[in-house]
């Protein structure tokens, strides 16, 4: 092989993964967001003397923009583009941030977290689907991958930021030191190109060969997987008037609403929004114990990303999932049962800390980052934007559904019951992946669409046959 040849390879193959890189430096926004609540949240209801019905609400108002944000989106990346999107989400990222720092009251902090929430809308719509359209598809999975992990890594650097804050209790800056990260996202966005299928999509054929001869590792597989582009868009439909007209579509559409649904309702994020409450419900009742116990949760999470990152592309997205929902459901009903009996002893309270903790590990290997692979990749191109909106509206409403009604559920069903109860969702999840959910690893975008397209059934449109 030529000298300039693998010179080539290699500083295509530097390009994609640093164009994937900042694309998912979204997510490290989005799990800044999430996680900064957690420890903030006690300091704030202290201040504002609310009630948990209040607190529900400004741990679920983001959760609302989110939705609003995420539909939004599909409208705003089919018309303006990923890459402008993503800008548009950066900006709105920076002025909530600093308007929730401000709030003088919880009407104003519960109004800056909706619209941190419309940035995190947009963020978790457009970059998985930016990444997905970016990505080859040998390492599609990982590199989607990678955009939960920054979203790990983000709710573990919010963790340490409410831990070293909470010595002085000074919630507003908790939330206002999310504004650096978000200007770094802003500047990064402008170097990213846009997404190759988008611009075809748009009738730039020319543009779109060019950003994928960069990225591709020699100009006949770019033109190879521009010739498929050109060919899923002889698809006369798109968006809502492929939905209303195309049986095969509303599956898709439908799948991917199952999958929001099953990820939001295995109770990750209640772990996340509330995890200094779940640690005094095990009995550390200590601020600084449950403080640096929402760190640990949060250093588990992202060690464990590297878990998917690891499988998704080798071992499959199928197995990995059922793996990881029979984890959770272990995790969730033996903690349950113990909360149940009761915890008397030190060596009881980390035993059920251990297992708060086997449930984090098989969220973060599996359906924290493979759902949002599957979102991305079941789609077809040209209503794309509208079942990828359709999938993280729902997303954000189950997350709204999540927040707000787990210390209602505690108080009403007790706390053995309620862990109980999301341990039984995980089992019916297993149930569903075994009899729905494809395997779609090392498959091309349009080979999925031609399979789904065709008829064949949901669990096998990720099959070569």
């Amino acid at each position: 092989m030529p000298v300039t040849s693998q010179k080539s390879r290699t500083s295509n193959k530097v390009m994609t993964l640093f164009v994937c890189f900042l694309a998912a430096l979204a997510g490290l926004l989005f799990g800044l967001d999430i996680g900064v609540i957690s420890g903030a949240l006690p300091f704030i209801a202290k201040d504002f003397n609310v009630s948990a019905h209040q607190q529900e609400w400004i741990v679920s108002s983001m959760m609302f923009g989110a939705a609003v944000g995420a539909v939004g989106s599909g409208w705003m990346s089919s018309h303006l583009g990923r890459k402008k999107s993503l800008m548009a989400g950066a900006i709105l990222f920076v002025i909530g941030s600093l308007w929730s720092s401000m709030a003088a009251d919880p009407e104003m902090l519960i109004t800056a977290r909706v619209l941190l929430g419309l940035a995190v809308g947009i963020a978790s719509y457009t970059a998985p689907l930016y990444l997905s359209e970016i990505a080859p598809e040998n390492i599609r999975g990982s590199m989607i991958s990678l955009y939960q992990l920054m979203i790990t890594i983000g709710i573990l650097v919010a963790f340490l930021s409410d831990t070293a804050f909470s010595f002085t209790g000074n919630w507003r800056w908790m939330l206002g030191v999310i504004t650096i990260p978000a200007l770094l996202l802003l500047v990064g966005v402008f170097f990213l190109p846009n997404s190759p299928r988008w611009l075809a999509a748009k009738g730039n054929f020319r543009d779109a060969q060019r950003v994928l001869d960069r990225l591709r590792d020699t100009s006949e597989q770019a033109k190879r997987e521009l010739d498929e582009i050109r060919e899923s868009l002889k698809i006369k439909q798109s968006g809502w008037a492929l939905f209303t007209s195309n049986s095969n579509f509303r599956r898709a559409v439908f799948l991917g609403v199952l999958l929001q649904v099953m990820q939001q309702f295995t109770g990750m994020n209640v772990i996340m929004y509330y995890a200094p409450k779940i640690f005094e419900i095990a009995g550390f009742t200590n601020t600084t114990e449950q403080m640096w116990g929402t760190v640990i949760v949060g250093a588990v999470n992202m060690l464990s990303t590297f878990i998917a990152i690891g499988l998704v592309d080798r071992w499959g997205r199928k197995p990995t999932l059922i793996l990881g929902f029979l984890v959770m459901a272990a995790g969730m009903g033996v903690l349950g049962t113990m909360l149940h009996v009761g915890i008397h002893s030190a060596g009881a309270q980390y035993f059920a800390i251990a297992m708060l903790l086997m449930f984090i590990i098989g969220f973060a290997m599996s359906a924290g980052p493979l759902i949002w692979v599957l979102c991305s990749e079941i789609q077809p191109l040209k209503g794309r934007d509208f079942g990828i909106t359709v999938s993280t509206a729902t997303n954000w409403i189950a997350n709204m559904i999540v927040g707000a009604t787990f210390l209602t559920l505690l108080n009403n069903l007790g706390n053995a019951n309620t862990f109980w109860l999301y341990g039984a969702l995980n089992v019916l999840f297993i149930l569903i992946t075994l009899v729905l959910i494809p395997e779609t690893k090392s498959v091309s975008l349009e080979h999925i669409e031609r399979n789904l397209m065709s008829g064949k059934k949901l669990r096998d449109i990720g099959s070569r046959d």
